[in-house]
């Protein structure tokens, strides 16, 4: 009998282990069985889908291709089959989200009771972290990303736009005082981030060109919440989204600095999905949910 999807199955759970051991313990299978399967489909596919070494499994090229071909197929079978055992087409199932902390919980959590009250046939399983995860690996349904997206692997919805801008508290300015060009900032204490970006300077529009500068003497943080609590206690000053902040810039609790040489320091922000023929239910209905409820970011 043809078990190929059974094969997939165990292929996958394979490379999000990381292992043959960790991957026969959640399917109560041998490691030696599961090795043999992962072999036996290389030899069917006649490719290396897994460099083995004595300390870790690397996928090949081929490897990655087949894993990602093996999660939209099973994706595919699991939605056919909740659709009849349960009947009817209303949107139901797991829905795995991920969004950085500061826009989930500024944006995201305030309206997702209205959400679970419209679909309550939808298990939601939310994550709020700032770290770049493998939406792949980890068997996301739908990012939420902030500016340029550089995978091209996935799909995207364009959910809006938000200016950044560079904020201090009142008391920060008090005690340090008000820097009025970009150069000053090298005397002030300027919040960064501690994990890898595109680019870690801040822009500036000078004499008609956008330049980078280099800041510090604050903090580096993992999540831009916690550097917005930081700079709401006079801490230090950072650059962070109006999505983010533009209530404490109502409030005065923050205040915008060098606003003039703002380039027009603007991000996108996109729900971003995995490439499929069939997209479930769910995912579909989640991301119009977020296009109507996020309307006033754009």
């Amino acid at each position: 009998m043809d078990n190929r999807s059974g094969e997939m199955q165990v292929f996958a759970k394979v490379v999000e282990t990381g292992s043959f051991s960790a991957a026969a313990k959640l399917l109560e299978l041998t490691p030696s069985a599961v090795s043999k399967l992962v072999s036996r489909i290389e030899g069917r596919l006649g490719t290396l889908l897994l460099q083995r070494s004595t300390r870790q499994l690397v996928l090949t090229t081929e490897g990655r291709q087949f894993y990602d071909s093996c999660v939209r197929i099973l994706d595919d079978i699991e939605e056919a089959e909740q659709d009849i055992s349960t009947g009817k087409a209303a949107a139901h199932g797991t829905l795995r989200v991920n969004v950085s902390l500061p826009f989930g919980t500024h944006q995201i959590l305030p309206i997702i009771s209205e959400f679970c009250g419209r679909y309550p046939e939808i298990l939601l399983d939310l994550s709020l972290n700032d770290a770049l995860v493998d939406l792949q690996r980890e068997r996301v349904d739908v990012a939420i990303r902030m500016g340029t997206l550089a995978d091209a692997s996935f799909q995207a919805r364009p959910l809006g736009k938000s200016r950044l801008a560079v904020v201090a508290s009142p008391a920060y300015l008090k005690a340090f005082g008000t820097p009025h060009h970009p150069d000053a900032l090298a005397g002030h204490r300027c919040f960064n981030f501690n994990f890898r970006r595109m680019r870690d300077e801040w822009p500036f529009r000078l004499d008609g060109q956008t330049v980078y500068r280099q800041v510090g003497g604050g903090m580096l943080l993992n999540n831009g919440e916690t550097m917005r609590l930081l700079t709401l206690q006079g801490l230090g000053i950072s650059r962070l989204a109006l999505f983010h902040v533009g209530k404490d810039l109502a409030e005065g609790s923050l205040v915008e600095l060098l606003e003039e040489f703002n380039p027009g320091d603007i991000e996108d922000i996109h729900a971003i999905f995995r490439n499929q023929r069939y997209m479930p239910q769910r995912v579909r209905v989640f991301i119009d949910f977020l296009v109507e409820k996020l309307a006033h970011l754009t």
